[in-house]
């Protein structure tokens, strides 16, 4: 007969959620869809659970940056401990390049149901200029 050393502490959930399987990671990724049409881009993100006055937008050279946070709800209720917590709290952003002559002014951004859009224009590129190579 073979023995089986007792844990102490064992909880069938802890050990089972420990799993490479449920530890993923991905909810904390801002999920984006960007699309192309003839005048500029439109780039749709998920944020479920933000509030539009925790979403913060800024262009800054070339880089479009989408900055969100949301703060965990209130930790009054004491009565009990988790057995799998999957919803995210707390800070993420994503940055996307977007050009030089893109300013925060030209991007149009609305936010519903927790999908915020954005328009971002394509601008004019000035003709390539070269290097004049002297003798």
């Amino acid at each position: 007969m073979m023995m089986i050393p007792r844990r102490n502490n064992f909880d069938l959930f802890d050990d089972l959620f420990k799993d490479p399987f449920f530890t993923n990671h991905e909810n904390k990724v801002m999920k984006t869809d960007i699309k192309e049409s003839e005048n500029g881009y439109a780039i749709v993100v998920d944020l479920p659970g933000y509030d539009k006055e925790n979403i913060k937008i800024d262009v800054e050279e070339g880089y479009l940056t989408i900055h969100a946070s949301i703060c965990e709800e209130d930790k009054e209720e004491n009565n009990g401990k988790f057995v799998r917590r999957e919803r995210y709290f707390g800070e993420c952003s994503r940055s996307f390049y977007v050009g030089e002559k893109i300013e925060t002014e030209d991007v149009k951004a609305t936010f519903k149901n927790g999908t915020l859009k954005l328009e971002i224009p394509k601008k004019e590129i000035t003709e390539k200029k070269y290097v004049q190579i002297e003798d």
